[in-house]
């Protein structure tokens, strides 16, 4: 009788893998091969995903060694597509290039148009990014020292109100309590610009 991914626990497969068994990770290519096509799939240009699933499940294999087993196996190959997405989209990004194949629909499509049309957007979308920073800034500038400051670590600098709390030398109710001023002000005084 043969065996089916569904038969056999993800842990039971893994040892088996790093028992020596190289055969045994395509037990979890097959029972995870959907789930790891849909994450990439989301992340990166069609004409890629292909290519970055595959690179997922080299790196999971690679990886199998230093799986910790502390999360969950699922939650390891998701953030091991997720990464492997970033660095696919930074590839992409870095060559700017777009086959034409990717813009047309039906193969039939005026490429002219398609460019001018992106180009067009792309200014008007860059206009409309710099006159609501400059309107963001104008904000920010009426806030009170310790509200711009947290307001720029959590918001615009991504850190948590923990680490925020950490770096001002605060205690994490005291950040969110001045974030929670701060927003209200600031929208208090972008409603009044606006």
């Amino acid at each position: 009788m043969t065996e089916t991914p569904g038969d056999t626990s993800d842990a039971t497969i893994i040892d088996r893998v790093l028992g020596g068994d190289t055969n045994a990770f395509e037990h979890l290519v097959t029972k995870y091969r959907a789930h790891v096509f849909r994450i990439v799939g989301r992340h990166v240009p069609a004409g890629c995903v292909e290519e970055t699933a595959q690179d997922t499940f080299i790196r999971i294999y690679r990886g199998l060694a230093g799986f910790s087993r502390r999360s969950g196996f699922k939650q390891w190959l998701t953030a091991i597509a997720i990464r492997a997405s970033y660095d696919c989209l930074r590839r992409v990004y870095r060559s700017r290039e777009t086959p034409f194949t990717d813009l047309a629909k039906n193969g039939e499509t005026d490429y002219a148009n398609i460019v001018a049309d992106y180009s067009r957007s792309r200014h008007v979308e860059n206009h409309r990014t710099a006159a609501l920073r400059e309107l963001l800034d104008t904000g920010m500038a009426q806030l009170k020292p310790p509200e711009k400051m947290v307001l720029e670590l959590v918001y615009f600098e991504g850190f948590s109100h923990g680490e925020a709390a950490e770096l001002l030398g605060w205690s994490v109710a005291n950040v969110k309590i001045r974030s929670y001023r701060g927003r209200k002000k600031l929208n208090t005084i972008l409603k009044k610009i606006m």
